[in-house]
């Protein structure tokens, strides 16, 4: 009875896991396993499964498993292929050192002369990888070249994919953005046709998008991250790649100005990933809590998010950089966007940074040297080919002839940067821009076209809830500000309202979702900007300007 039972689950098990139904594939197949012990084969499909609800411990014991038992069987090649897998989930996670011992373990057991067969390629893959992100693309490009040659002898799609996503970031690393591209594009072919397993369909979608986003192509970005959300959604129950495609999903909506919405996405996403040991993309979803922060003017939780971002692995530059400049601490703004550029190693990380780097070096009267960077990010710029690029290397050469006093030309630019982001939809730059266009207006002596720039830019920088831009725009045209452009940000003037109402700083973290902690830094904060010394005072102040 129970191996009659254990036969009818292992066939259900089979089935699920053929439709993409996780969950109900790992517990029948498991039930099955109780009843009568899995063979290989089986123990592998269990593995995955497990893998792809976020069971990333059952699933190395199950690949153990398979390995002993397909070594048992004499069958080395298979059983590498279980090494090769336990070795990349477990690196994936964080925990480097066992997973670089069965990556070890697999190579041993097919690169002897005894061995010709596919897993060969699987072991080098590890190997590209470590020179891709050790900064070296060059060797990574020819060892997945390496990996494609093996794939095709055997016929394998999931290893040519692999190599094909390899290939092409090695190429855009290596400053070959159109090539690389073209590598890209072949393996989501793959990908979107379902030719590929569920495990690589993942690591295709996530790493293909960020690529895409690395490159500052916003259409490939959108339809890409667009098709990862339907990838997942058919699969309710998959775990480790719907964290990164709400990541992905947020970055596309703060783009589009729908920051609040963005927020919220980067939150799930933080929930889904956290869950997980040894996700790096945690650190993504810091940066991302950290850029939005900086926009809305809420500096100390950007600060602590651009922290966190540090601790789990994602450069907090140039977000913290930029939060130095906007608090006035130019000098801090230098050093670390130096410090940043100076480590750069390939075009796509300068392109990143470089931005960020003219914007401050304006600000500190170094326009010779913000010069020079906008003639680099230019340069650079031409490889890459994309819309939103082009308007970027706008926006900043317009900024810089405008410092150096080229103002009719500095025009011009701008225009055309301001024209590409509305283009683009893409609102808060297209504010920026029309900021800068303003200014040149006012220079140029056409003083009712300028203020026409600064009304449409205010409302932008309103509604999108742009405090540090709308301050410095209405310390730029002289404008009356708002209350926030007196000297409180947004998430002050919220701390004020609650303190006004006689809450508690417990009661106000627990309103705000913050700690008690950063709610006292805002209170002394506040306190400073508005001369106050009690929270008596506080609340007169609130009063009186309508803030409760």
């Amino acid at each position: 009875m129970g191996a009659s039972n254990g036969t009818g689950q292992l066939a259900r098990g089979r089935a699920s896991f053929e439709r993409h139904q996780w969950g109900d594939a790992f517990s029948r197949l498991m039930a099955a396993d109780s009843e009568i012990a899995l063979e290989p084969e089986d123990l592998e499909r269990a593995a995955s499964a497990a893998q792809l609800l976020g069971k990333y411990e059952e699933s190395g014991e199950l690949r153990a498993r398979a390995y002993r038992e397909l070594l048992e069987l004499g069958n080395e090649e298979r059983a590498a292929r279980s090494a090769f897998w336990l070795g990349m989930n477990l690196i994936q996670r964080g925990e480097m050192a066992p997973g670089q011992a069965w990556i070890a373990r697999a190579g041993r057991l097919v690169t002897d002369d005894d061995h010709d067969c596919v897993e060969q390629g699987y072991v080098l893959v590890p190997v590209a990888l470590q020179s891709l992100f050790g900064g070296d693309a060059a060797s990574a490009f020819t060892i997945f070249e390496q990996v494609a040659e093996q794939a095709r002898r055997f016929n394998d799609l999931d290893l040519l994919t692999l190599s094909q996503l390899g290939r092409g970031q090695s190429l855009i690393r290596l400053g070959r953005i159109h090539e690389g591209v073209a590598h890209l594009d072949e393996a989501m072919v793959a990908v979107t046709t379902g030719e590929v397993s569920p495990l690589i369909t993942g690591i295709v979608y996530c790493s293909v998008i960020e690529s895409c986003q690395a490159t500052y192509d916003l259409r490939r970005a959108r339809e890409w991250t667009a098709a990862l959300s339907d990838w997942c959604s058919a699969q309710p129950d998959l775990v480790p790649f719907r964290g990164q495609c709400l990541i992905h999903r947020a970055q596309i909506m703060q783009f589009q100005g729908a920051w609040t919405e963005s927020m919220a996405e980067a939150k799930r996403a933080h929930e889904a990933l956290s869950v997980m040991v040894g996700q790096a993309a945690v650190g993504l979803a810091y940066y991302h809590f950290g850029e939005l922060h900086r926009l809305r003017g809420e500096v100390v939780e950007a600060e602590e998010s651009y922290l966190q971002s540090n601790q789990w692995g994602h450069p907090p530059q140039p977000g913290m950089a930029l939060l130095r400049l906007s608090q006035g601490q130019i000098d801090a703004a230098k050093t670390g966007i130096r410090s940043a550029l100076d480590d750069a190693r390939d075009s796509v990380s300068r392109v990143r940074l470089l931005p960020a780097f003219v914007e401050i070096m304006i600000a500190a009267n170094e326009v010779d040297a913000a010069a020079a960077a906008a003639d680099d990010l230019s340069k650079l710029a031409e490889n890459f080919g994309t819309s939103l690029l082009s308007a970027i290397c706008d926006q900043v050469r317009g900024a810089v002839l405008l410092a150096q006093g080229e103002d009719r030309r500095a025009l011009d630019v701008l225009q055309r940067a301001g024209n590409a982001w509305r283009d683009l939809d893409v609102p808060y730059e297209a504010a920026r821009t029309r900021v800068l266009v303003g200014l040149t207006r006012r220079k140029l002596g056409d003083k009712e076209s300028a203020e026409l720039e600064f009304d449409a830019a205010r409302r932008a920088f309103t509604e999108l809830g742009a405090v540090p831009d709308l301050t410095r725009l209405e310390k730029l045209s002289g404008h009356t500000g708002t209350r926030e452009a007196a000297g409180l940000t947004g998430r002050e003037v919220e701390v004020l309202a609650l303190v006004a109402t006689g809450k508690t700083n417990r009661q106000i973290a627990t309103d705000l979702v913050i700690s008690e902690k950063t709610v006292a830094r805002h209170i002394s904060n506040m306190f400073t900007k508005l001369q106050l010394s009690s929270r008596a005072a506080a609340t007169a102040y609130a009063y009186e300007h309508d803030l409760v």
